[in-house]
């Protein structure tokens, strides 16, 4: 029997996210280490200064023993993965080429704001990525529901020659399951960057934190820390706990952001969900996790707390629903969803050779 070959693919990336974005990457190096021949690009842009690679993606790359190099002048391979293309949005020229066979540009921040207007300049960053590369094929790809409107929706109003995946690359949420507690309190949190964006109104964040809570605790509250705030949050800057630590500490996680920003995937809400906690969030940051999210108005949440700690089987079936909604995101599912993308955006699927051959040529 012959052993089928395993597709050269290497993923570029600015590696100095502090966010989602390299905590996603690291997981994919963990995940296609074994069913690809992996490599890792790191681009330097203007977005960072420095070379210093986010942990976990240092960390994955170490651990899988796949090699990692900066800004060389060309990377050939079979497939290119790009990941965030937002990461150009302050340079004039991409530096390295690209050639492959299939290039995917993984769309991991909107592409339009929830009010309308664009995120970035998307044209700009696509057209730096497309001047350098030579590929057969490019596509962009959705990392959800959500992200894929903005992308369908960008694409309809700037006619390009960019296709989009039929199949989302989505975030990997291997995350290790902890149990519900049995008689939860009215213990509420949140955590992310300390982006502006990252935040509702201040009076959305006073009705979801209200001074009746047992705990109110914030994590990546830098720019709350700046003048007055009620006196039971209990503010945390980013970094100052482990996300593991800070989520034993609540039992409702509360995420409401910006109206003009709108989450691409939602990671810090896996991570909750993962770690036994119930999540209440507004209906388009919710989709992506179906009935495994509460959505509701910050003023519904008292009533949906009150509810629970009142009633805890409630809250244990709803953390049960949290969990088995990650199992569609597993490291099993996205090699599942990859190695779909690949054969469904495979050129001449009837010539598989052909393929090969052009890649040899490349």
């Amino acid at each position: 029997m012959v052993q089928q070959k395993q597709p050269k693919l290497t993923l570029v990336i600015d590696p100095r996210f502090s966010g989602g974005t390299s905590s996603a990457v690291a997981m994919e190096i963990h995940t296609l280490a074994p069913i690809c021949d992996l490599s890792v690009v790191a681009i330097s842009s203007k977005l960072f200064k420095g070379q210093n690679v986010h942990p976990l993606i240092q960390q994955a790359c170490d651990e899988t023993n796949t090699p990692l190099c900066w800004d060389p002048d060309v990377v050939s391979s079979e497939l290119i993965t790009l990941h965030n293309p937002s990461f150009l949005k302050f340079d004039e020229r991409l530096t390295t080429r690209l050639v492959c066979d299939r290039l995917f540009v993984v769309c991991h921040e909107n592409f339009l704001r929830p009010d309308g207007p664009e995120g970035f300049d998307v044209a700009h960053c696509l057209s730096l990525i497309a001047q350098q590369t030579l590929a057969r094929q490019k596509f962009l790809a959705p990392i959800s529901g959500w992200n894929r409107k903005c992308v369908d929706d960008w694409v309809s109003d700037n006619p390009c020659t960019w296709a989009i995946a039929p199949v989302d690359w989505t975030n990997i949420c291997d995350f290790e399951y902890v149990s519900s507690i049995t008689n939860p309190r009215d213990r509420r949190g949140r955590h992310s960057r300390p982006g502006a964006e990252k935040f509702p109104p201040l009076y959305d964040l006073m009705v979801s934190f209200p001074q009746h809570c047992e705990t109110v605790r914030i994590l990546g509250a830098d720019s709350l820390m700046v003048g007055q705030h009620p006196a039971h949050w209990q503010l945390l800057p980013f970094g100052a706990e482990d996300v593991a630590t800070f989520l034993r500490t609540i039992d409702f996680f509360i995420y409401y952001t910006h109206p003009f920003w709108q989450e691409s995937f939602g990671r810090v809400i896996a991570e909750a969900m993962a770690a036994g906690k119930v999540v209440i969030t507004n209906d388009a940051t919710g989709a992506t996790f179906g009935e495994g999210v509460i959505t509701a108005a910050p003023h519904e949440i008292d009533a949906i707390v009150s509810g629970m700690v009142a009633n805890p089987t409630l809250y244990q079936d709803q953390v049960k629903k949290g969990q088995q909604s990650l199992t569609k995101f597993s490291g099993t599912a996205f090699q599942d969803r990859f190695q779909s993308l690949v054969k469904e955006t495979k050129p001449f699927k009837n010539l598989p050779t052909e393929s090969e051959k052009l890649y040899a040529f490349l």
